[in-house]
């Protein structure tokens, strides 16, 4: 049988819940503006909690089928491994979201929310949320609260489901109530007047984070593009929180596109490149931006090297190059270079035209570095002389060094010897 990227992702999950301690996701929303599946953003979904290892295996995708599971609860994490894995199954066996989420009550304290722009969303198990229903004629907004047996927005319809508990030793315990009303008003709101599902995903995020602390990532997905924010937000280490959504996250230039995260954007007051002021980008904000699909939008695959944060910044500054230049490899490959030479991009060697891959049709740009050996950070300068000819003088000005030291160590004897003579 062959095994597929999303097999290998339940795999993954598997390996990951044995190894670490029992916590899940107290905020999971989903949201489906076009069930159609014609928007590229007319569909995602999300989680994050206050509690620790905020990883993606909160919630699986499935890029072919266009559904995902995210999974929760007050139950053991072998309990949620278990309802995910046959909530799957049910889902790859075309059975409905609301089949599917009602496997979580047979597992003790498990929650299970599945959705897709197709088979609508729905959520089980054990949960504290609101169904959002937005009349396509009308107008009209609908909120209704669920605690129990199996909540569904159903296929066709444009709405959300949004749940929300909190943690115990948040220190904004006892606001879970209000927030998840409030939030679930505004996303009904968002669905109203036209913001697609991925805009009001990040929204809802920021807006749950500040209120009611249920704030680390987590990230989310967009269900009808296939794209996930991977480990953006999710905790480095195990046993950690992750990146709060509501902190700033990156710093950007509206003008040229170039953009820094933090901490490193801590040093920057005025963009590098075109000297205007930056913009404070805060983590719930660019999970909307790594979602959303936009009619400019440049894909960037980055080969040669995996250097942290190598990937992240030639994307933006090959997405500037582009904004300004159009899709040159000239132009990009100068972007790139004057980034390397700027200290921006670190640890691979300066890029020619024929480096650079472009695709102007499918709106992609490949490049491909050269990592520089060792530790190195910088490549050589490139300086108007032969290399050889430096080696060499510097072997003269090493010898010239040694005769030096020579004459001071043995300046007594060789005036002796000379007098002697």
């Amino acid at each position: 049988m062959k095994i597929t990227k999303f097999h290998m992702s339940i795999v993954f999950l598997i390996v990951f819940l044995m190894t670490m301690s029992s916590v899940a996701a107290t905020c999971n929303i989903i949201v489906i503006t076009d069930p159609s599946g014609k928007d590229p953003n007319g569909a995602a979904a999300g989680s994050m909690s206050f509690a620790e290892n905020m990883f993606q295996s909160t919630f699986l995708m499935s890029k072919n089928n266009h559904f995902a599971v995210l999974s929760g609860g007050t139950g053991s994490s072998d309990t949620r491994l278990d309802s995910v894995i046959d909530a799957v199954a049910n889902l790859e066996n075309n059975a409905s979201a609301a089949s599917a989420a009602s496997l979580a009550s047979q597992f003790n304290g498990a929650r299970l929310v599945v959705g897709g722009p197709s088979i609508g969303a729905a959520i089980g198990g054990s949960f504290n949320a609101y169904v959002i229903t937005v009349d396509d004629a009308s107008h009209d907004i609908k909120v209704t609260p669920y605690t129990s047996g199996v909540a569904t927005l159903q296929p066709g319809q444009k709405g959300a489901i949004i749940h929300l508990r909190n943690t115990e030793g948040n220190p904004l315990y006892g606001t879970a109530d209000t927030v998840r009303k409030e939030t679930a008003m505004n996303i009904g709101k968002m669905i109203r007047d036209g913001y697609p599902a991925t805009t009001i995903l990040s929204e809802a995020m920021g807006e749950v984070a500040k209120d009611s602390g249920e704030r680390y990532g987590g990230g989310g997905v967009n269900l009808i593009s296939g794209i996930s924010t991977d480990d953006m937000f999710t905790p480095v280490d195990m046993n950690q929180t992750g990146y709060p959504m509501d902190d700033e996250y990156s710093k950007l230039c509206d003008d040229c596109g170039w953009g820094m995260g933090y901490p490193k954007a801590e040093s920057y007051d005025k963009c590098p490149v075109c000297g205007a002021n930056l913009r404070v980008v805060h983590a719930y904000e660019a999970l909307g931006s790594a979602l959303t699909i936009s009619p400019n939008a440049v894909s960037v695959a980055v080969y040669g090297s995996d250097k942290p944060g190598l990937a992240e910044t030639t994307s933006e500054i090959v997405e500037a190059s582009v904004a300004k230049y159009g899709y040159d490899a000239s132009a990009i490959a100068g972007s790139v270079n004057r980034a390397i030479k700027n200290g921006l991009i670190m640890g691979v060697d300066h890029v020619e035209p024929k480096d650079i891959n472009v695709k102007q049709g499918s709106k992609a740009v490949g490049v491909y570095f050269n990592a520089l050996p060792g530790d190195r950070s910088s490549p050589a300068w490139d300086l108007p002389i032969d290399g050889n000819i430096l080696n060499i003088l510097g072997s003269i000005q090493t010898a010239v060094g040694i005769i030096l030291i020579l004459l001071v160590v043995f300046r007594s004897r060789l005036l002796k010897s000379f007098q002697n003579r």
